[in-house]
């Protein structure tokens, strides 16, 4: 085995990738504190050519110090709105078309593995580091997805969430399929 050069990793141009299709996921984040988190957000929407990122309250919005430095030009290949409330990005998405679902702890939330793929999208909500996502906010929301955990503290950092999150949607919308490795160790 040998690592893959940059050169080799078959990366779009920049107008390529604007023109490529995108996974119909449009992710929200409400006063999420940390710009290093922010920037995560974008270069994970990057990653997995998501349609775009809403950023609300007091979350960081480009251009910003922190947020482009994780972000590594993420900024630049990821539409984003600001929003001075979740309430006004949340009427956004469902102009749009999105279905809008909570990332979170809630009662009646589905687990991760039954989130949904309806052909509009969805849009994704994620909250601030310590609260999550605020009642009122949710109260707004078509529903709430939660990732299952097994430890001990049920709590990951919101970017983590993200990327866990943002992976399964990807993989369903895509068609991605949970093969078993065709390898042997």
């Amino acid at each position: 085995m040998q690592k893959r050069l940059t050169n080799e990793l078959d990366r779009l141009s920049a107008e390529d990738f604007a023109s490529a299709p995108k996974t119909p996921v449009w992710i929200i984040l409400e006063n999420v504190r940390s710009a290093h988190n922010v920037g995560s957000f974008f270069r994970t929407a990057d990653a997995f050519g998501c349609a775009g990122i809403s950023l609300c309250g007091y979350t960081a919005q480009p251009p910003h110090k922190q947020v482009d430095k994780v972000a590594l030009g993420a900024t630049e290949s990821v539409p984003w709105k600001g929003f001075t409330t979740a309430s006004e990005a949340i009427e956004d998405a469902k102009a749009q078309g999105y279905i809008v679902l909570a990332i979170e702890q809630a009662k009646g939330a589905y687990s991760l593995d039954a989130l949904p793929t309806p052909p509009a999208g969805i849009a994704l909500i994620f909250g601030n580091e310590v609260e999550g996502v605020d009642q009122a906010t949710l109260d707004l929301c078509d529903g709430a997805i939660e990732v299952p955990q097994f430890g001990m503290k049920h709590s990951l950092n919101v970017s983590v969430c993200g990327g866990a999150v943002l992976w399964e949607a990807t993989r369903k919308y895509r068609g991605l399929a949970g093969e078993e490795a065709a390898f042997s160790i």
